[in-house]
């Protein structure tokens, strides 16, 4: 819950931040960089901290070296939310956070198929649809800042709006 609560509020307070004070004419896009960076600064350091032994319980069996893997991931999530702050990185990073949630959601599944007392927002449908918000915040990410920097104009409008 609590990467959800990062993702949605650090991005939230830069969307209100643009819009009454910076007026950035991609305003959306750098709040969404700036909370995807918040949430996998946190669950990146979740890969050292607090929640370590659980994230190697988590490694599938057939996977060999499940603390390795942990530290791995871990550093991959930390040095991609560094790159958020950089938008030619940023589209490197969204790219491979998205292919990193994929890739590790088969064992969010096995979590919450397994028994294990989880609290109501680790079970299967509030997992999943979390999920589903992780990835829909890093392809929207990708997609933005693939967009060409000419998108818009210095007062945020597109050259059709400024014709208009």
């Amino acid at each position: 819950m609590e990467p959800l609560i990062a993702l949605v509020g650090v991005s939230v307070v830069v969307v209100i931040l643009n819009k009454s004070w910076l007026r950035h004419p991609r305003g959306v896009e750098i709040a969404l960089r700036a909370g995807v960076a918040a949430m996998f600064t946190l669950t990146g350091i979740a890969h050292f901290v607090s929640m370590r032994a659980e994230l190697i319980a988590m490694v599938p069996n057939r996977l060999p070296l499940p603390g390795l893997i942990v530290t791995v991931t871990g550093i991959l999530e930390l040095a991609a939310a560094a790159a958020m702050h950089h938008r030619r990185l940023a589209t490197f990073a969204a790219a491979g956070l998205t292919l990193l949630l994929i890739v590790m959601f088969p064992a969010n599944i096995a979590l919450a198929l397994s028994g294990t007392p989880l609290p109501w927002w680790d079970e299967l449908v509030p997992r999943t649809i979390m999920q589903v918000l992780f990835l829909t915040a890093t392809v929207t990410v990708l997609v933005l800042t693939l967009r060409p920097a000419s998108h818009t104009s210095k007062n945020g409008l597109t050259p059709a709006e400024t014709q208009a």
